[in-house]
């Protein structure tokens, strides 16, 4: 019943997603950029929080273990996912675009290095999941694939989020934007295999649900604390190529989108996860792990949208359109085990 509810759910996603390619591609692009480094977090977080439990331990891991597997494995389908956002580049960056004036970081910033980079970025990724899911099932090659793996992970993590969202404005830099985006991976990594423990049929380990609540109250600490700083170090330098990156997201309405991201993806589950009788209360992890997820959504929205002009709206419907045939299509992956599923050595060996 799931996986029929699955397939009809991405037909409209991908129904709606391809009524804004033909009727607003420059939306589109937008939309599906927003999408894609949403989606995105699912099976690199999934790969990285899988490596980093085989170095703590913890009950915490061994809980959303299968989450984490499943996360692993919708890694096959970033070709397919990236295929658009390649050929829709070019309408949302300037210095792709043919008018683009000379920059003092052309050399970086260049439709050639552009792409031997999203290659590279992707086969690393690929590799990596390969690797990840095969070890899925023996503790001590997991453990000893960790430290290379989170390694290569934080860095082309770091360099896409820079290629994909901080060139939309080419004069801005920010050495801490790799890791407010990988913070943000993490937290919303997380909450989607958290929330995958929780409706599943058996009620979760106590102890382990208040580890995972412990875990995501650090993420959402450090993602505010990250994202705070960055926005204080602008604010305090004053420099016109950096207030640049954050006035269209002050102007026409965006400061109350901030506020509205500021409550939902730190507030909230801040002061939710506080309490210790939370931590221990399915409902109120749970929801706490959805109002990170919402409000990680609402965070890429925010960082994409405001350079697009005037057509949020339109953009908002098609990167919900776009979220839900991305989701659909990795459940439908993952749980139907399809040719793009590879298992572990202890399940393929089964």
């Amino acid at each position: 019943m799931i996986l029929i509810v699955a397939v009809l759910a991405a037909a409209i996603g991908y129904g709606g997603v391809a009524l804004g390619w033909a009727l607003a591609p420059r939306s589109f692009a937008f939309s599906w950029l927003t999408a894609l480094s949403v989606w995105i977090a699912w099976p690199l977080g999934a790969m990285a929080l899988m490596l980093i439990h085989a170095l703590t331990g913890g009950r915490w891991g061994k809980a959303v273990h299968n989450a984490f597997a499943a996360g692993a494995r919708s890694a096959f389908l970033m070709p397919l996912f990236v295929i658009p956002y390649a050929l829709t580049a070019q309408r949302m960056y300037p210095w792709l675009q043919a008018d683009a004036g000379r920059l003092d970081n052309a050399l970086y910033l260049n439709a050639l290095a552009f792409v031997l980079r999203g290659v590279i970025y992707l086969l690393i990724w690929l590799v990596l999941a390969v690797l990840v899911t095969r070890a899925a099932g023996d503790a001590k090659e997991l453990e000893g694939l960790a430290p290379p793996a989170l390694i290569v992970l934080a860095l082309t993590a770091t360099f896409a989020a820079i290629d994909a969202l901080m060139s939309l404005d080419p004069t801005f830099a920010s050495s801490i934007f790799g890791l407010v985006q990988i913070s943000e991976i993490g937290a919303l990594s997380l909450s989607i295999a958290t929330l995958a423990l929780i409706f599943s049929s058996a009620p979760p380990d106590p102890e382990a649900l208040r580890q995972l609540a412990r875990l995501l109250l650090a993420f959402i600490i450090l993602w505010s604390y990250l994202a705070f700083m960055q926005l204080l170090i602008v604010w305090q330098s004053d420099l016109p190529h950096e207030t640049a990156w954050y006035l269209p997201r002050w102007r026409q309405g965006w400061a109350i989108v901030a506020g509205l991201i500021a409550f939902v993806h730190f507030f909230a589950p801040f002061f939710t996860l506080l309490s210790s009788k939370a931590q221990h209360s399915p409902k109120a992890v749970g929801f706490a792990a959805a109002l990170i997820i919402i409000g990680g959504i609402l965070h890429q929205f925010w960082l994409v949208a405001p350079f697009a002009g005037a057509n949020s709206g339109m953009i908002a419907l098609l990167t919900l359109s776009a979220l839900l045939a991305m989701a659909c299509t990795s459940l439908l992956v993952t749980r139907g085990k399809g040719r793009l599923w590879i298992g572990s050595r202890r399940e393929r060996n089964a």
